[in-house]
Order: structure tokens, then C-alpha cells, then sequence
């Protein structure tokens, strides 16, 4: 990452508990759980690799976060179109873009991620870069499960996954006679 402008930070409130994001004048570069163990570190590396202090305030991306949030935890759109800045490895940024393709109110598999990007060999790979997501909610990481439809692993917390997966079950249209259609 090269010398970036000042990134700003400020708190949105969620029904998940309070989220920092982080941005500079034209992207996003984080969205985190207030309670994430590594936030501080996570926090400490945006700083070095940004080259650039965080200071509160809200910028143009940060503005578009929190209303795209209000809508998505109000059930009334899950498109998410905030410029995102993406650090992280080319490995994790595949993993990423694949998880984006997965559907509102539908689920992966670690497995299918490893498939659709190296092999069945990368599953655990596919999983330490689920746990890098510095975008949660937005870059739908909440969406991968077990093979076995079991839910695994999230930077915050089962109980979110789980949240997370009702909510967007509740918020997708099925079929011609969808509550939305009627």
C-alpha cells in the first residue's frame, strides 16, 4: 500500500453492537466489530501500511457504510456499492471477490471457496482468509459454512453468524409468491 491521505474513523450503531469504519476520501478500508480481539492490531497495521494516521471524523465511503447498513439491517436492500480498498494477499483477495458472489440468503462451503479458487487443499487457507475479512457484513464471510451445513468460525462471533443468516433469510425473495410481491 502506498501513502494514502488521512483515514477517518467513526462508530455506527448496529443491532450486531457498535462497528468502526474506517475510511479515506474515496474507499473503505475497514468495518469491525467493536468487541473484535484483534481490532487494535488490525487498527495498528491499517496505520502502518496506510502510512497515515486515523482520526475520527467521516468521509464520503464512511457516510455510505452507515446508510447501506441502515438498510440492510432494516431488511430493505443487501447491495452494498461502497468503494472498498482491499489490502490483504492475492490468495485473499480471491477468496474475497468469490464470497461477493455468493447470493444474499444463500450459503458456500469452505470447500467450494477452495475449489473455486486453488483446490480442496485450501480449505483451511480459505478459512484464515475469511478470518483477514477486514469488511465483514459487506464482504459476506458470514456466509461460509461447514461441508456438513454446520456453522464455523466468525471473526465476530457465532452468535452474529448466526444472526447475520436468519436476518438475510427473512430479507430474500423466493419464488413468484414472495411476501415482497404480494
Amino acid at each position: 500500500m502506498t501513502a494514502r491521505e488521512t483515514l477517518y474513523a467513526d462508530w455506527m450503531e448496529t443491532p450486531l453492537g457498535p462497528m468502526l469504519a474506517v475510511g479515506d476520501h474515496t474507499h473503505l478500508h475497514r468495518l469491525e466489530f467493536h468487541d473484535r480481539e484483534a481490532l487494535i492490531s488490525e487498527m495498528d497495521d491499517l496505520r502502518r501500511r496506510a502510512r497515515s494516521p486515523v482520526i475520527a471524523g467521516r468521509t464520503a465511503p464512511v457516510e455510505q457504510i452507515d446508510a447501506e447498513l441502515k438498510a440492510y439491517f432494516a431488511g430493505e436492500s443487501g447491495d452494498f456499492r461502497t468503494p472498498l480498498s482491499l489490502g490483504g494477499s492475492a490468495f485473499e483477495r480471491a477468496v474475497w471477490e468469490k464470497l461477493l458472489e455468493v447470493p444474499l440468503g444463500e450459503t458456500c462451503s469452505y470447500g467450494d471457496i477452495a475449489r473455486a479458487v486453488d483446490t480442496l487443499q485450501a480449505v483451511r487457507a480459505v478459512a484464515r482468509a475469511n478470518g483477514s475479512n477486514c469488511i465483514p457484513i459487506v464482504i459476506p464471510c458470514h456466509r461460509c459454512i461447514g461441508s456438513d451445513g454446520s456453522l464455523t468460525g466468525y471473526g465476530g462471533g457465532l452468535w452474529r453468524k448466526q444472526w447475520l443468516l436468519r436476518h438475510e433469510g427473512k430479507m430474500r425473495p423466493v419464488g413468484l409468491f414472495a411476501e415482497e410481491r404480494l
